[in-house]
């Protein structure tokens, strides 16, 4: 044999060798490692059914039920244990009310995956699933779900809704598969963990026609599933009804807040929905309608929304100026109609002149405060406006402005407090006191969510500190919330200095001030009124409250967009929601039936 053919020899045997491998390699693989064909084996044999948990139940603060779970069913289907020939297409679509159109639809979708269970309908009810069980329709099955219920029918947005889960939520959630249900807003997104409790899976065997023979080893590697926790709210469900009814008819927001504890009382975002309408089958066409809808109501305003808050901002400046020290509470500055220093002119109301600071408070004086706002700024101390406007700012976040408060809500926007690096950037660097003077009286660039206002109240209320607003009060199994909610955030402001503003509050609404319409016999309620100039329509009403004055239980802020005065829309909204809290009771029927006749949605959300 020649050098030549020995090589080609052995490389041949190589080659032999190696292909025997691989071969010997794979079989080794298949027995030993991969599990798909013991799988594929086992799906002929048995049937995996998740079993879904109900979800968490969800109270108010008095026991009552906000949120329940009621009884439906999930349909599926198996493709290749169709009975084709026996099959009834319209016995099936009359006894679960599915239309023939998607059932059709979903067995061609089905078929490209013919042992794979697929959903063809979801909320079948109760009576249904008996119907469909005694037709025994072979391939078709149900699994057992839970849909929510609203009993209230209020708090739509706070409540938040369930929706399927969608591409981002399974790769946030990866323990659910598509087709499973997860809160999408509000409480139920916020409390997912706790509410959705965990599945079970139960094992069955099943004859070549698809048939169940019976539960696989006797039910040995089945699980039970876990119900969800339920969740007792913060929220007052007939303070809110009662709210949600007053504020019908208007945009805006109003959220009141028991000041000793952080909890939120009552939290209305207008125009609202009833939120049984996203559950159920028509739930795509009530979700699609309200996304069209001009006026946003799956927009939450009370967390989210960013509002100038106006003249109830005179209290924070009154405050910093206090404890800066270039405001004593006997301070009179003079007011001619309004604040002029050149040719800039800041316009105020008629009323008595000079005025001190309890005065300015109850009567809302525009030039008061802007004298006290251009103190802080152009304080000596302090070697110029700029730096002053540095310390001012570091004040105001510090009531909670211009940040996140931390709430238990996953939406809760900012607000918006501008900073110098702002100011540099419009003005080039050039500009003082007097270039932000509209600051002093809540306007220009300052943002405000409803709930910060009604934060603002609280702290007022507790003279100088706040608890973390939160809208749930107990979880199911939990000695206590995240310890957040119950530490106190104190302000930059001592005590000592909020009783003259709250001397100007309680006078506003007692003696002599704007907040007149917002006194309730017998219970000593302090109030701020708020005008936001809006360049774009009506002027904003917006009004903050507290009572009794001392020992607050309540402290409320209403912002009506498009309202006009402070005192016109936004009081006597606020005044009734603590009359009905304090006092359990209306004793105004003509303000209630006035409040409710008033339609103030602005044309410019019905272009």
């Amino acid at each position: 044999m020649s050098g030549e053919e020995y090589v080609r020899m052995r490389t041949l045997q190589v080659v032999v060798l190696v292909v025997f491998g691989v071969i010997a390699a794979r079989l080794c693989y298949l027995q030993l490692f991969d599990t798909k064909y013991a799988e594929l084996a086992k799906a002929n044999a048995l049937r995996r059914e998740v079993l879904y948990p109900p979800r968490g139940e969800v109270y108010d603060r008095n026991g009552e039920f906000l949120v329940q779970s009621r009884e439906c069913y999930d349909l599926m289907v198996v493709s290749r244990d169709i009975d084709r020939r026996g099959f009834d297409t319209a016995l099936l679509c009359s006894v679960t009310g599915i239309p023939r159109e998607k059932l059709e639809k979903e067995l061609r979708n089905a078929a490209a995956y013919p042992r794979a269970p697929r959903m063809i309908a979801n909320y079948i009810s109760k009576e249904d699933k008996l119907r469909f069980d005694e037709c025994n329709f072979r391939g078709f099955y149900t699994v057992y779900r839970t849909a929510r219920q609203y009993p209230r029918k209020v708090g739509g947005n706070l409540l938040g809704y369930v929706g399927e889960v969608n591409s981002s939520m399974l790769r946030r959630y990866p323990e659910y598969r598509p087709g499973e249900y997860v809160g999408v807003s509000g409480v139920e997104s916020a409390y997912e963990s706790e509410l959705r409790g965990r599945k079970g899976v139960r094992i069955r065997e099943i004859d070549t026609h698809g048939a169940i023979k019976g539960s696989y080893m006797n039910g040995r590697y089945d699980t039970v599933p876990e119900p969800g926790k339920y969740i007792v709210c913060t929220i007052d469900a007939r303070l809110q009804l009662f709210a949600e009814e007053l504020m019908r008819g208007k945009v805006g927001a109003a959220v009141a807040i028991e000041p000793a504890t952080g909890e939120i009382l009552m939290m209305v975002s207008s125009p609202t929905y009833d939120p049984d309408e996203l559950v159920g089958r028509e739930r795509g066409n009530h979700y699609v309608e309200m996304m069209n809808n001009k006026r946003h109501p799956l927009f939450n305003r009370a967390v989210s929304a960013k509002y100038p808050p106006g003249s109830t901002f005179k209290l924070v400046q009154g405050l910093i100026g206090l404890q800066e020290g270039v405001l004593r509470p006997s301070d009179r500055h003079p007011c001619r109609e309004g604040y002029q220093v050149g040719r800039l002119s800041m316009k105020c109301h008629e009323h008595a002149s000079p005025v001190d600071l309890r005065y300015a408070v109850s009567t809302s004086c525009n030039a008061y405060f802007c004298y006290v706002f251009r103190d802080i700024l152009d304080n000596p101390k302090y070697g110029g406006a700029k730096n002053g406007f540095d310390v001012w700012r570091e004040y105001v976040e510090s009531f909670g402005f211009g940040r996140k408060l931390g709430s238990d809500f996953l939406n809760e926007g900012n607000g918006y407090v501008p900073d110098r690096a702002f100011y540099d950037r419009r003005y080039r660097g050039s500009w003082n006191s007097l270039t932000v003077l509209s600051l002093a009286i809540g306007q220009g660039e300052l943002g405000c969510t409803p709930l910060q206002m009604a934060n603002l109240a609280a702290i007022v209320a507790n003279r100088g500190y706040y608890y973390i607003p939160h809208i749930v009060k107990r979880v199911e199994g939990r000695d206590s919330l995240d310890r957040r909610f119950y530490e106190r955030h104190y302000t930059k402001v001592d005590p000592k200095y909020f009783e003259p503003i709250v001397e100007g509050m309680w006078s506003s609404v007692n003696r002599d001030g704007t907040s007149w319409r917002a006194r309730i016999e017998g219970q000593d309620v302090c109030g701020k009124t708020g005008t936001a100039q809006n360049p774009r329509g009506r002027d904003h009403s917006t009004f903050l409250s507290f009572a009794p004055r001392n020992n607050p239980r309540i402290a409320v802020s209403v912002y009506v967009e498009n309202g006009g005065f402070g005192a016109s829309a936004a009081l006597p909204i606020a005044s009734l929601i603590e009359e009905y809290y304090l006092t359990d009771t209306v004793r105004r029927p003509e303000l209630v039936e006035q409040v409710k006749s008033m339609n103030i949605y602005y044309p410019a959300y019905d272009r």
